[in-house]
């Protein structure tokens, strides 16, 4: 049976395409749309867990991530 896991994607726009990164385990992906980066970001890390070591995966992941937004006062 697969195991599943709860993963954060953020997915921002640059250029004239969309960049998506997991910061639990560094892995980001690309599209031109944010449906297309989400769904190249969940393959590339499916591929990630099909190849990496649990030692690996143990080491780099980051098990708490906490996004929030910040007003900074400027100029």
């Amino acid at each position: 049976m697969k195991e599943t896991r709860q993963l954060t994607g953020i997915i921002e726009r640059e250029g004239n395409g969309y960049v998506a990164l997991c910061p639990e385990l560094d892995v980001a992906s690309q599209g031109t749309s944010i449906e297309e980066a989400r769904k190249n970001l969940l393959e590339a890390l499916e591929l990630f867990f099909e190849v990496a070591d649990p030692s690996e995966i143990t080491a780099i992941m980051h098990d708490e991530i906490f996004i929030t937004r910040l007003e900074v006062s400027v100029g």
